[in-house]
């Protein structure tokens, strides 16, 4: 791996030429504004957000909170309908379809190897250790001439573990293209966010998103934290208005409560050592992994079927044994204390009853 590759170099052609389509408020946001076909005689009831009104395209305000809260800078930030948004606008900026390939590490995060299928992009695996982590040496031999992005999740998902930086660092420092860590669950954990190292390696792209420790899964708003050659990438080619008002305002109403988003965290970091806790005194759980997210990993003998059995008493967790490394593995999410009591209790009745 020797000479680094710009960001302007790893752009495909037709992205770096593109001219963006530019929307009304591009231009003027405030005044009479008989530009943008709106309708101007409102909504069809009582409306104090202008939900008449076009939403602005590039959400300075809420990107300007992001920047702060993650201590970057807001023209390094990007936001977008969830994170899923973020991961098919890297696809679309970076791979060509066809030709380009991604690499990823399993177990992981789904999404990418669906993102890749949509944008007909070919994808190479390199496995995680027994213990989940990197193999870096592998994943930079398994490297090919397309190959543009590379993803990995930490806190990983479905493991629940953190990722060592130190391992992340070096395949970001040698692979000439692009890295994405994908940190949904990152406030969970006491590892530092990889967002303070996109300044050391420009090649660096870190998602987040509201919907886990700010408890916003339903306004679906996700952030991309990278250079500012990247974020202009993805500003240039993401949909004139990809964040409606609601979102935003939601959004942005969030941040002025982030001691309830801090005790909310902390709560949960309780009841997930307790969780933990339980599980481990249970005879019949083969194995409880460490956990550095907001949900636990647990290998227990039958796990489809126990699976099943907790659905049918309307307990949902997630079977995760169709996974790489994760045979009679099942996924539960840290709830309240009473759902975590219901969850104990259906799990115990489903054991009986096996």
């Amino acid at each position: 791996m020797n000479t680094k590759r710009t960001i302007d170099e790893l752009v495909r052609d037709n992205i770096r030429a593109l001219k963006p389509y530019r929307s009304a408020r591009d231009d003027f946001d405030s005044g009479i504004l008989l530009d943008a076909n709106e309708n101007s005689f409102g909504a069809p009831y009582p409306d104090e957000q202008e939900l008449n009104r076009y939403p602005m395209p590039y959400q300075e305000e809420l990107r300007s909170k992001v920047a702060a809260f993650r201590g970057v800078q807001s023209e390094q930030v990007f936001v977008g309908a969830g994170s899923d948004e973020a991961i098919d606008l890297l696809f679309r900026i970076f791979c060509k379809p066809g030709k380009d390939r991604i690499l990823i590490n399993p177990p992981t995060y789904g999404m990418y190897k669906v993102s890749a299928a949509i944008n007909d992009v070919g994808y190479d695996e390199v496995l995680l250790t027994e213990d989940f982590q990197l193999q870096p040496e592998s994943i930079l031999n398994t490297v090919q001439p397309d190959t543009k992005i590379i993803f990995i999740c930490s806190p990983n998902n479905p493991t629940s573990n953190n990722i060592r930086a130190e391992d992340i660092c070096t395949v970001a420092r040698r692979f000439k293209g692009i890295v994405v860590v994908d940190e949904a669950y990152i406030d969970f954990s006491e590892q530092q966010s990889m967002a303070s190292k996109i300044d050391e390696y420009p090649n660096l792209v870190v998602l987040q998103t509201m919907s886990k420790s700010f408890g916003l899964a339903g306004i679906r708003l996700g952030m991309a934290i990278a250079n500012k050659a990247i974020i202009s990438y993805m500003l240039k080619v993401k949909a004139p208005y990809n964040v409606n008002k609601l979102t935003s305002q939601t959004a942005i109403a969030a941040f002025s409560k982030l001691n309830i988003v801090y005790r909310n965290i902390n709560a949960m970091l309780a009841e997930r050592k307790k969780l933990i806790r339980k599980l481990n005194s249970l005879t019949y759980i083969q194995k409880v992994y460490p956990s550095d997210a907001n949900f636990v990993l647990f290998k227990i003998e039958g796990a489809p079927d126990v699976y099943e059995a907790l659905a049918q008493k309307g307990v949902i967790i997630r079977y995760r044994g169709n996974e790489p490394l994760c045979e009679n593995c099942l996924r539960v999410s840290v709830g309240t204390p009473p759902e975590n009591e219901r969850f104990f209790k259906a799990l115990e009745r489903v054991i009986s009853e096996l």
